[in-house]
């Protein structure tokens, strides 16, 4: 396993992590009293608590780990999209907790690369749990020299849904497919005061909607070099975006997109404000049931000459993962026992019944109570899959092309500057 980081190491990596140690509204004292050095005591560290999808079924699992393993405390702490920083600060103080639950993007994506935390495809293969996990998570997690960041635990299917009642009550008599399809479904909704497609235009819901967009004229290939370098003067890069900029200004995206976020995203639909939303798996599972009866899933429409031959979804294993920190290798035998019961097909289940969550695990349990979830599995071959461009970005540049998002949904900004921006935030990569 990895040597422990040395604080020098932390902040040269030309990861950005340097940078979350000052970054405003950090709460320093959340982080550096992480850790416990009872052997008896497991320190785990995630987003799931509060109201994030699926806490209430991670609590509950908790709680029966707890009562199968009485001798054996789990110490659970909580933070939101501040998670990373915090848990750099606390590894910077060697006072990190064991275990992490976080996704695969930005800062985390150096992680394993500075020692933050450790390669665990021995563990996988050591516990024999290497099974039980889907061959494309497990590709997903595993990094260009062959290590695996993290147990794949959550996933996601990103598809578009469609509100029918409310495209029928436009006389928009069918899912758009085409890009003309959707500005003429678009003219007609927001003649009846229906926003056509809603989108957090000033954060990563309107940035993976854009990159999805972008993507109509690319390959896997041309997409994965675009989004590792910031290289959008291709023709098929260029092209996407001013197909982008032809939706935009004729009126596809709900005003004012540009300021936008995911909570007012799933707000204006889920109240049917808006026909039409980019929803990955957990907002899918929030839609009320009145909204879900007569909403469809399916792809982003296609243009004429897109390289993808049926319109477009997203989706990822990277999700949640569980990461190992070095202070966790001290405590792996009670790391061993807690990855051992989230893994157990039971525990897994629950989430899939309870939260409506996708799995990056092998699963025959079905989402019944979540039917617009269960309906984005079922795609299949009916959509094409664009490129998640998240562990493609540089981690510099992930919050840059936040910025830059914004901007390209602000109308009139024409398609070289919506170029320029997306260039700019590699700039400091």
């Amino acid at each position: 396993m990895h040597s422990p980081l040395t604080r020098r190491g932390f902040l040269a990596a030309g990861s950005g992590l340097a940078a979350a140690t000052v970054l405003p509204g950090l709460s320093a004292c959340s982080a550096l009293t992480g850790a416990d050095s009872d052997p008896d005591t497991l320190v785990v560290h995630s987003q799931l608590g509060t109201t994030a999808p699926g806490s209430p079924t991670y609590l509950a699992a908790l709680d029966r780990f707890r009562t199968e393993h009485p001798g054996l405390k789990v110490k659970n702490l909580i933070n939101g999209d501040d998670l990373a920083q915090v848990y750099e600060t606390s590894r910077l103080a060697r006072k990190e907790p064991d275990v992490v639950m976080v996704n695969l993007y930005d800062k985390t994506l150096a992680w394993t690369d500075v020692g933050a935390t450790v390669d665990v495809k021995g563990y996988l293969d050591d516990w024999g749990l290497r099974e039980r996990v889907l061959p494309q998570a497990l590709a997903e997690w595993t990094d260009a020299k062959g290590r695996v960041r993290a147990f794949p635990y959550f996933a996601t299917n990103w598809p578009i849904a469609y509100n029918r009642a409310l495209l029928d009550r436009a006389g928009v008599d069918a899912i758009p497919t085409t890009g003309d399809e959707l500005i003429a479904a678009a003219r007609k909704l927001r003649a009846k005061g229906i926003a056509p497609v809603t989108v957090g235009g000033n954060d990563w819901t309107g940035q993976k909607l854009l990159a999805q967009i972008i993507q109509t004229f690319l390959t896997e290939d041309e997409a994965r070099h675009a989004y590792t370098t910031g290289d959008f003067g291709g023709r098929g890069a260029r092209e996407g975006i001013e197909y982008f900029v032809t939706l935009r200004d004729a009126g596809v995206f709900a005003d004012k997109a540009q300021g936008l976020t995911s909570d007012s995203m799933t707000t204006q639909f889920n109240t049917q404000a808006a026909a039409i939303e980019s929803a990955m798996s957990s907002a899918l599972a929030k839609v009320p049931p009145e909204v879900a009866r007569h909403t469809e899933v399916g792809g982003w429409p296609l243009t004429d000459g897109a390289a993808h031959q049926k319109p477009t979804i997203l989706r990822t294993y990277t999700l949640i993962g569980f990461w190992i920190s070095p202070n966790g290798i001290k405590k792996i035998d009670a790391v061993e026992k807690f990855l051992r019961f989230m893994y157990r097909p039971d525990t897994v289940a629950r989430f899939i019944k309870e939260s409506g969550r996708d799995m990056a695990l092998r699963s025959d349990t079905v989402s019944t109570d979540f039917p617009l979830v269960a309906a984005a599995q079922r795609l299949g071959s009916t959509v094409s899959q664009a490129l998640l461009p998240d562990v493609y970005v540089p981690p510099a540049a992930a919050q840059p092309l936040i910025t830059a998002t914004s901007t390209s949904f602000t109308r009139g900004t024409s398609a070289a500057k919506v170029r320029a921006a997306l260039e700019t935030a590699y700039r400091s990569a």
